[in-house]
């Protein structure tokens, strides 16, 4: 997330964004490993896309702005501070929250028991913890996330949050395309990370960058 009045891409090389890159590998291989675990099925997920996006442009990754998508929320604190999101699609919530619970989803997508809350929170706690832990150690920074918290709007509500608080500083998040694949089911969600100046800088020294 650049300084107001500077690109993103003045201040991360392509250099960068490969290292990241390969945190986000690392990352997803953990939370594989312990998905495939929760749900007794092999899983597996591809090196992930990372770039950096403007605010208004992450909704059109996940169907637009009015497009109503499941969020899972995490406060950072420590040595990293901001915003951590997973964003996903509704049916793909369901599926993974179904082949957990071994229910089918409800008629109407919009609605998500208290059962199928608690597992996709969960889902959303393994991945954010696994991309996290990854950033941790680049950085050797403590972050505390908080208790996931999910959440079900239209992506430009769910987005609002991180931009309200973090969009006077900087105009970008760091956006993490990811895909799971399980039992020969793709689901696609992505990351959103947006750290406070403070930190921001912390990452970009822990790159390697003046």
């Amino acid at each position: 997330m650049p300084v107001k009045g500077k690109s993103a891409e003045s201040l991360f090389s392509d250099m960068h964004l490969d290292i990241l890159k390969e945190i986000g590998s690392m990352g997803t291989a953990h939370a594989a490993t312990a998905l495939s675990r929760m749900v007794n099925k092999k899983v597996t997920m591809p090196v992930p896309n990372v770039t950096w996006l403007d605010f208004q442009n992450v909704a059109n990754f996940v169907g637009g702005p009015e497009n109503i998508i499941v969020g899972i929320m995490v406060s950072l604190s420590g040595n990293i501070q901001g915003i951590m999101m997973y964003l996903m699609e509704l049916d793909s919530a369901h599926h993974i929250a179904e082949l957990v619970i071994g229910t089918p989803p409800p008629e109407d997508k919009l609605y998500f028991g208290e059962m199928e809350r608690s597992v996709i929170e969960e889902v959303g706690n393994i991945m954010l913890s696994s991309y996290l832990t990854s950033i941790a150690g680049l950085t050797n920074s403590q972050i505390k996330p908080s208790i996931p918290y999910m959440c079900v709007d239209m992506a430009n509500a769910i987005l609002s949050v991180p931009a309200s608080e973090f969009g006077r500083m900087a105009d970008k998040m760091l956006f993490i395309e990811s895909q799971i694949s399980l039992e020969n089911i793709k689901f696609s969600g992505c990351f959103v990370l947006v750290p406070n100046l403070h930190s921001f800088f912390r990452i970009l020294r822990g790159l390697g960058a003046e």
